[in-house]
């Protein structure tokens, strides 16, 4: 299992990269990574537009600790390589790659990748990769995709075209997604990467959001496709640790150490063990509070 870099990536939001207001925009919102699309949202027409509009947007001084992912063209659509080479800039953290159905699909951009910084000066896996997965056999390959690259950091959910593959339904309580979602959790953890969920397709409903959130985060996933800045505060809220957590976490913390020097193994807190586990867990949310700390 890779070791897990330290990225905060509570909400990533989608920013259609041939809009100039919506890039101006997004310099006022304080989502974690911006997802400057290429991609899907943008006609045929713009996409050199787009590209050029990334790499102005990119040396803004108003940029606000965001971490830059253009969601580029996968390889069928005959844009990837332009995408890349373009895009292989200072201000670039990386790349989303959409459709990905396979490790295959990863490998190869991973190389295309390292052939650019090679001949641009940028060292070996400076440009990181997050696969969107976006199909059931993306979602039987996940665990592959995920480890094929060191380059590879988080793995997103992309459900839409996901239930159409499927010719399944959205469901009140998100059955026909509930599979996909356990899959990918796992698949980006045994791998050691960040496991992102999908959009809230209901952007107007918050309380749906709300309720999503929970079982988002109880599935284990660390953040979110965003696709309305309204929703940011709501993400934030669910995946950066409450007051009550950090309490348990410093406590956990405490115990342990008196646990160590007693000479003992574990430490019993209201007749319940703490083990190696629990002190983990309180090490991560700790962590997790530096982190967010630092981007403020």
């Amino acid at each position: 299992m890779k070791k897990q870099e330290n990225y905060l990536m509570r909400s990533l939001m989608f920013v259609p990269a041939h809009n100039q207001k919506l890039l101006n925009s997004s310099l006022k919102r304080n989502a974690d990574v911006l997802l400057l699309d290429i991609e899907d949202s943008v006609p045929e027409n713009d996409k050199q537009l787009s590209r050029d509009n990334i790499k102005k947007f990119v040396r803004n001084p108003n940029l606000n600790n965001q971490l830059i992912f253009p969601r580029v063209n996968d390889i069928e659509s005959g844009h990837l390589l332009q995408d890349a080479y373009q895009l292989t800039i200072d201000g670039i953290a990386g790349f989303m790659y959409p459709k990905a159905t396979k490790a295959e699909d990863i490998y190869f951009f991973g190389k295309l990748l390292e052939t650019i910084e090679s001949e641009k000066g940028y060292p070996e896996g400076t440009f990181k990769i997050i696969p969107l997965i976006e199909t059931p056999g993306a979602v039987m390959n996940i665990s592959k995709i995920c480890c094929s690259s060191k380059r590879v950091i988080a793995v997103a959910f992309g459900c839409e075209d996901y239930v159409t593959d499927l010719r399944g339904n959205h469901d009140e309580f998100d059955q026909s997604i509930f599979f996909a979602r356990n899959m990918i959790v796992n698949g980006a953890r045994a791998c050691g990467v960040i496991p992102i969920d999908t959009v809230h397709i209901k952007v107007h409903d918050l309380e749906d959001l709300e309720r999503n959130l929970k079982v988002s985060r109880d599935l284990g996933f660390e953040g979110m496709l965003v696709l309305n800045p309204k929703e940011l505060p709501l993400v934030h809220k669910y995946y950066s640790p409450s007051e009550s957590e950090i309490k348990w976490a410093k406590d956990m913390i405490e115990l342990s150490i008196e646990a160590v020097d007693k000479g003992k193994g574990v430490a019993v807190k209201e007749n319940k063990f703490i083990g190696p586990p629990m002190v983990k867990m309180a090490n991560e949310i700790l962590d997790k509070i530096e982190l967010i700390s630092s981007k403020s």
